[in-house]
């Protein structure tokens, strides 16, 4: 007799539109939270941010290993790829990303055609893969609904801190 499986949780909002108009902040992390984006050791007082293009940041100094560069290549391509979708915010850590994109309407108001989240991430990660010959992604993401300025604001500044909270957290431990 097989054994039945236990149904993964569902985590999108059933009857909302990942494609419309809006700001999303989404994490996507590696397998088993491996570290695979950063090496050697996290100089905390080299830290910075910095502004790329005319809404962008990102932040400078982290020690990103070749498959950080490779992430850090892709997400630099992200806006390109997809006219309607602004990359406002994102940060490499060790083993997760987080990114802050919005969803932009036309000049009108209206909603101009753009995949979802759910494809823009996957054609992220497949290009990832592809570049270093295998996967390293945990199946999914997680995603949250911007809701107002505040939300963004504080979902920035977790983005900001992140990398500091990473180096002086308990459990950090250079591998």
């Amino acid at each position: 007799m097989e054994k039945e499986l236990p149904k993964r949780k569902e985590i999108r909002l059933k009857q909302y539109d990942y494609s419309s108009p809006g700001a999303y902040f989404i994490t996507i992390c590696t397998e088993n939270r491996k570290n695979y984006f950063w090496e050697g050791a996290f100089d905390p007082q080299l830290f910075a941010w910095n502004t790329v293009g005319a809404n962008c940041v990102r932040p400078q100094n982290l020690p990103l290993s070749a498959v950080g560069k490779i992430v850090f290549d892709e997400l630099k391509r992200w806006h390109k790829t997809y006219s309607s979708v602004s990359l406002h915010a994102y940060v490499i850590m060790p083993n997760h990303i987080h990114i802050m994109v919005a969803i932009v309407a036309d000049e009108y108001g209206r909603p101009q055609v753009a995949p979802t989240l759910e494809r823009m991430v996957k054609q992220f990660k497949g290009a990832v893969t592809k570049k270093i010959g295998c996967s390293i992604w945990q199946k999914s993401f997680i995603e949250h609904i911007v809701r107002n300025q505040n939300d963004y604001e504080t979902r920035l500044n977790y983005m900001y801190n992140n990398p500091m909270r990473w180096y002086y957290d308990k459990i950090y431990k250079d591998e």
